[in-house]
């Protein structure tokens, strides 16, 4: 029963933790891109699912909403998807004279075969410029796996805008409603340019590279956040620099002595010291040659004398003391600090992951789902900031992760969009699926590697 408990709260507490952070990291990317004026249709917490929990903003028009299928989370961000097809004008053109149309007369009007007239519609329809329409009286739903066999007009007001673009204000005469014909007078390109103009691939490099680096940033700037509360809160531990005695180890020629925890160390031999550092100074010469010695010590209020014998000649290693531990509060600027030092080893031991030479290192020492999962069950246990330092630590680490080069990560389709500006060429979809395929297998290996390892280490012990 202990067992089935454990892993029950494992498997909650993993999910909760990773579902935080996977909603940050989306959120990062849903700020920016609403910021550079991209459409977004969907932001959800939770893998893609049929079934969620959800509503529509009137604001922004974007869905917002959970999934059961944690672990997970997603942004629609119009325009993310390269495009293929070379009709997109007229097939949206199609659909505004129409208002709605089936597929089989999109490619008829248009002068295509089917396949590009949906490829096409597709692709409008991750610009937020049509929708799918799913025909009850066909049986099709929002639900299927497949496209329906008409696409419609999207609502728009009296300026075109629908209700994922800002400023939009259907109150105002002159606004149609989903599925209405209405043909744009600055004509076919001109409109597809309005369209495009809305969604990430109508964003200049800057912005791009805005969106796509968002996510990472907040998971950062989340654990910086976490780390740097935390150093001011709790304090580092550090040892005192008073000549107070804070451990006497057993066995030691302290204990032989009679030193106790607490005594404060006036004077050693014919020496009088004011702290540790004077203390050790004057202890060095006799620990060095095995002299025996006084050690005068003030005890609830008045001096006692402690004769310490050495064995004669002999170098001794320690006497047997430690100092007292303080706690130190640093202010936020040394907890930044602090924080800012964290930050660049994380980043750093990520790097070495694609280094040949430190990679299989780096593995043995990382944890996968699991892992993290069994350490959140034991931080939750222990109270509310131990999860949430793990919670940072993970986030840090899932911050620099996504900056990495490989796509599908973020740093992947940074690399990608680094590229086209270099080379002043779009890569193909082709292209872009065979690197996303060598990244995916590199974080396939990564993955089995690392789930290994947790399995011998939280399973089998």
């Amino acid at each position: 029963m202990s067992v089935l408990l454990s892993v029950v709260s494992a498997v909650f507490w993993g999910a909760i933790v990773l579902s935080v952070l996977v909603f940050i990291h989306e959120a990062g990317h849903y700020l920016a891109a609403r910021a550079c004026g991209v459409r977004v249709t969907e932001f959800m917490l939770g893998l893609p699912c049929r079934h969620r929990l959800s509503f529509k903003s009137k604001k922004v028009g974007t869905e917002i909403g959970v999934t059961p299928l944690l672990l997970g989370g997603y942004n629609r961000i119009c325009g993310m998807e390269p495009v293929e097809s070379s009709k997109l004008a007229e097939v949206l053109a199609c659909v505004q004279a129409n208002g709605r149309v089936e597929v089989s007369k999109v490619a008829s009007e248009t002068g295509i075969g089917e396949d590009e007239a949906i490829s096409a519609l597709v692709s409008l329809s991750d610009w937020g410029a049509v929708r799918p329409y799913y025909n009850p009286e066909l049986g099709e739903k929002p639900s299927q796996k497949t496209y329906p066999a008409a696409f419609e007009t999207m609502a728009r007001d009296a300026a075109l805008l629908t209700e994922f673009d800002r400023g939009h204000d259907f109150s105002k005469e002159g606004a149609t409603k989903a599925g209405a014909p209405r043909v744009p007078e600055c004509g076919a390109e001109k409109f597809l340019e309005a369209e495009r103009s809305h969604t990430y691939l109508g964003m200049g490099f800057l912005k791009r590279l805005a969106i796509l680096f968002a996510g990472p940033l907040v998971n950062v700037l989340f654990a910086f956040v976490v780390v740097s509360a935390y150093f001011m809160a709790s304090g580092i531990p550090a040892a005192s620099n008073e000549a107070v005695i804070g451990e006497v180890y057993s066995g030691s020629y302290a204990e032989a002595a009679g030193v106790a925890v607490g005594d404060r160390v006036v004077k050693v031999g014919d020496t009088e010291v004011s702290d540790w550092s004077s203390m050790s100074a004057a202890l060095d010469p006799y620990l060095d040659s095995g002299t025996d010695f006084t050690l005068t010590v003030e005890r609830g209020g008045e001096q006692v004398e402690l004769a310490v014998d050495l064995e004669d000649g002999q170098n001794t290693a320690m006497l047997g003391i430690g100092s007292e531990v303080i706690v130190y509060h640093p202010g936020p600027v040394q907890s930044a600090g602090l924080a800012l030092s964290y930050g660049k080893m994380v980043a750093e031991y990520v790097v070495q992951l694609i280094v040949p030479q430190k990679t299989m290192q780096v593995l043995d020492q990382s944890s996968s789902v699991v892992g993290v999962s069994v350490m959140a069950s034991e931080a939750a246990s222990s109270g509310l900031i131990d999860l949430l330092i793990l919670a940072a630590s993970v986030s840090m680490s899932l911050g620099f992760m996504n900056l990495l080069p490989i796509p599908p990560l973020d740093g992947g389709k940074i690399l990608i969009e680094v590229i086209q500006l270099v080379t002043r060429r779009q890569l193909s979809l082709k292209v872009q699926n065979w690197i996303s395929y060598v990244g995916l297998a590199f974080f396939v290996f990564v993955f089995v590697v690392v789930l290994k390892n947790d399995i011998v280490r939280f399973v089998i012990g």
